[in-house]
């Protein structure tokens, strides 16, 4: 394994150039056999015994690196047959370059054919899997490719854009992952009102997760907000490792009915009022009255 630089995809293709080196070939019949007179099968008969694995025998492809590096490595092809070997490679799950799609490996050669993968910048750091892909003569082999992204691993959520949609009780917020690890974030939801809690739904696992830097904008149903009310909306979100995110709204529920509502005992309150003034002000003018009689 090694970190190429910039001009790591360049080294690849001059390397490839001279990848090619004569590989001692089998012997293909026995002692045994010419002397019982049986014919050992050709390979060319066989194609399905070549072979692609990481260079120096290792059985699988391992690089680390930082996010935004370019890293190569060697993928050895062994054709033991007698004809030329076509083979076809490619990457799944990790972006892998080669210098040549396409090499063509000479009988009995192993053929050495650096890759170069380059590591996302917004790479988490931490183990990552994927594949490098050889096919020819029908047949697909595959090398495990394990990365490993060096740096911090640091977890940080926040909540911002909060809105209350008064006509629907609907929540409109944004989760941003501002760290360097994946989150599967959690979100708890508390509105006070005038005169007390008005809703409280305790914090459970929202069905998504969030690569760092990625931002997701969603809603949050409220099936019955209050018809007359001054709230204070409350959104905490929490992963695994990162503290809580919390942030707020404010919203002024007034709808048509409850207004009205609301409207008509003020009205029949004040007309209480006005009555009782007015029965006060009857029954204190007859004791006068009475007074002046007596």
């Amino acid at each position: 394994m090694r970190t190429a630089a910039a001009t790591g995809l360049l080294a690849v293709a001059t390397a490839l150039t001279g990848v090619v080196a004569a590989a001692p070939a089998h012997a293909l019949t026995t002692a045994a056999n010419a002397t019982a007179g049986v014919r050992a099968p050709a390979p060319a008969d066989a194609p399905a015994s070549w072979t692609a694995a990481p260079a120096a025998g290792r059985p699988y492809a391992y690089l680390e690196g930082p996010a935004g590096s370019v890293l190569q490595d060697t993928l050895s092809l062994t054709n033991p047959g007698t004809r030329p070997l076509t083979v076809r490679l490619d990457g799944r799950g990790a972006p892998v370059s080669f210098a040549a799609r396409t090499v063509t490996v000479p009988a009995r050669t192993r053929a050495d054919v650096p890759f170069a993968v380059t590591v996302p910048a917004d790479a988490p750091p931490g183990e990552h899997r994927g594949t490098v892909r050889a096919t020819a003569a029908g047949r697909d082999v595959r090398v495990d490719l394990r990365l490993r992204v060096s740096g911090p691993r640091l977890a940080a959520l926040t909540v911002e854009d909060v809105h209350v949609d008064t006509a629907t009780g609907t929540l409109r917020y944004t989760l941003v992952n501002r760290g360097t690890t994946v989150l599967a974030p959690r979100l708890a939801v508390r509105a006070e009102g005038v005169l007390g809690t008005v809703l409280d739904r305790p914090g459970r696992p929202l069905p998504l997760t969030l690569r760092p830097g990625q931002r997701t904008t969603r809603t949050e149903a409220w099936p019955d907000p209050p018809s007359l009310d001054s709230v204070t909306v409350r959104l905490t979100a929490t992963a695994e490792g990162a503290a809580p995110a919390t942030a707020r709204a404010e919203a002024a529920f007034t709808s048509g009915p409850a207004v009205a509502g609301a409207a008509g005992l003020l009205l029949t309150a004040a007309a209480g009022g006005v009555h009782a003034a007015r029965r006060r002000a009857r029954s204190r003018t007859q004791r006068a009255t009475a007074g002046a009689h007596t």
